[in-house]
């Protein structure tokens, strides 16, 4: 009963408050891996395994290189499957075990070994858990989006959801880690326990996500008639503008939160003098953000994606603002924290469901529809963010003469330390919303999604502007052909 055969409804039904939730649980699961690495595995690495900030940040940039074959990899592989449960949902229920005991992997470095065998180590945990597993089942997680709903409103209502389950576990792993850590012994092996017991936690809440939605989008009578070569993908995703703006812009946010989240856990313990205050400062800000989004649905369909981005990157910028005011002011530095929550809320709402409004706009552009690809693309944007952000910190850190093991540190530690945490957070916002002033999808949208309904019944190719290429033509020619005839 609960493995049904969700697959080819109808693409503009509502989707059921349940089915959010469950959709948000997938997020909450990928969190727990993400946040966790985002917020503590340097510091995992650089005070409880002892290693060099600055070779854990090559290390972790260099695999950027394989996430971008693997994403791209994943993502044709996506586009041709099939399966009774859909092409996305299926890897989910294959990949979840793998996926959880890739998390406890990555924080289990034997602290016996040499410095060489420690960073060998970690090179081949993090791209098994991230490279290879945290693609394997996020990227068809994203992708899922798209083939619940074609409808804009209900893809952004989606990702609402699924912000606000991420943010939860966002939240979750900021407060409890270190808690559950000092709760095991807090030593190396404390950090392997806790997240054993984290990954049972990923594997509920994903299987959630499989058991309780639904792929509704009709993408099986496209494959069987024309399966679109790899290359003819590609040259696709190149015509698409606003991918790129979209993915640029993932790039930006997660640079930006990648530093500020892992520098925070620095900043708190070396700064401020207590390491308990990551909490204290998840909470103002997840919190926030979390109540701030039940209320974005409303501002998003009133306003726009792009806008309501926009706007909460401005209000981001004044949170941090503040906290660069506040110095070591405690009140100071939790209302900006409450005010980057206000302000993220419309971040979070948006940014992923702009990555999916632009399948449609690609489709419109070339005829070409490949939602595992362009999903892939934007993942690896995405990971992209992740990789620069621990160079960076590592690099700036290392620049600044920080030394994990070091009893006491410079006041040039300190300094790199209050750079990363603040200022370059506020860099990358402002150059995120100098990208967005050139992005319109959300007023084209309605037309692009009506003319594609038109000319897959009705007429195709070389009309105002449109691009098709002779092979989709004769795709759909076939396609028009055989509805009549089957």
């Amino acid at each position: 009963m609960f493995f049904k055969k969700f697959t080819n409804e109808n693409a503009s039904e509502k989707v059921t408050v349940k089915e959010r939730l469950a959709y948000g649980c997938g997020d909450f699961s990928s969190n727990i891996m993400y946040s966790a690495m985002a917020a503590f595995l340097l510091f995992y690495y650089t005070d409880v395994v002892g290693v060099s900030a600055a070779a854990v940040g090559v290390i972790m940039m260099c695999s950027r290189l394989f996430d971008g074959v693997s994403d791209l990899i994943m993502g044709v592989i996506i586009d041709r499957t099939k399966s009774p449960f859909g092409k996305a949902r299926i890897w989910i229920l294959r990949l979840v075990i793998p996926y959880a005991i890739g998390t406890v992997l990555l924080f289990s470095v034997p602290t016996g070994w040499s410095q060489t065998a420690k960073l060998i180590y970690i090179f081949f945990s993090y791209n098994l858990a991230f490279t290879v597993l945290f693609t394997g089942i996020n990227l068809p997680y994203a992708t899922l989006t798209a083939l619940m709903t074609q409808d804009q409103y209900e893809r952004s209502v989606l990702s609402i959801f699924r912000m606000i389950l991420a943010t939860c576990g966002t939240l979750f792993i900021k407060t409890c880690t270190l808690p559950v850590v000092k709760f095991f012994g807090d030593d190396a092996r404390a950090w392997t326990m806790t997240f054993v017991v984290f990954g049972f936690l990923e594997i509920v809440t994903f299987m959630i996500t499989f058991l309780f939605t639904r792929e509704r989008v009709n993408t099986t009578e496209d494959e069987n008639r024309l399966k679109v070569p790899v290359s003819l993908g590609f040259k696709a995703l190149v015509k698409n503008k606003y991918w790129f703006m979209a993915t640029l812009n993932l790039i930006l946010i997660f640079i930006a939160q990648g530093i500020n989240g892992s520098a925070e856990v620095y900043y708190t313990k070396i700064v401020l003098g207590n390491s308990s205050l990551v909490g204290t400062f998840s909470v103002a800000l997840q919190a926030t953000q979390i109540i701030c989004m039940f209320f974005i649905a409303g501002f998003v369909k009133k306003f726009g994606k792009r806008n309501v981005l926009m706007t909460g990157a401005a209000v981001m910028i004044v949170g941090y603002g503040i906290m660069g005011l506040a110095s070591e002011n405690l009140t100071l530095l939790i209302a900006g924290c409450i005010l980057r929550g206000v302000g993220n809320a419309g971040i979070s709402a948006c940014m992923f469901a702009m990555v999916t409004d632009t399948i449609e706009y690609g489709e419109w552009k070339t005829g070409i529809r490949t939602e595992g690809l362009i999903n892939s693309a934007a993942s690896f944007g995405q990971k992209i963010g992740n990789g620069l952000s621990s160079v960076l910190l590592g690099a700036i850190l290392s620049i600044g003469g920080y030394v994990g093991t070091a009893a006491s540190q410079s006041a040039s530690a300190i300094t790199a330390i209050r750079t990363s945490y603040i200022y370059v957070p506020i860099i990358l916002t402002v150059i995120q919303i100098i990208v967005l002033f050139f992005y319109h999808l959300d007023e084209e949208y309605d037309s692009i999604l009506n003319d594609l309904k038109s000319r897959r019944y009705f007429k195709i190719g070389g009309r105002n502007g449109y691009e098709v290429s002779d092979k989709t033509e004769q795709y759909y020619r076939c396609k028009r052909v055989c509805k009549y005839h089957i």
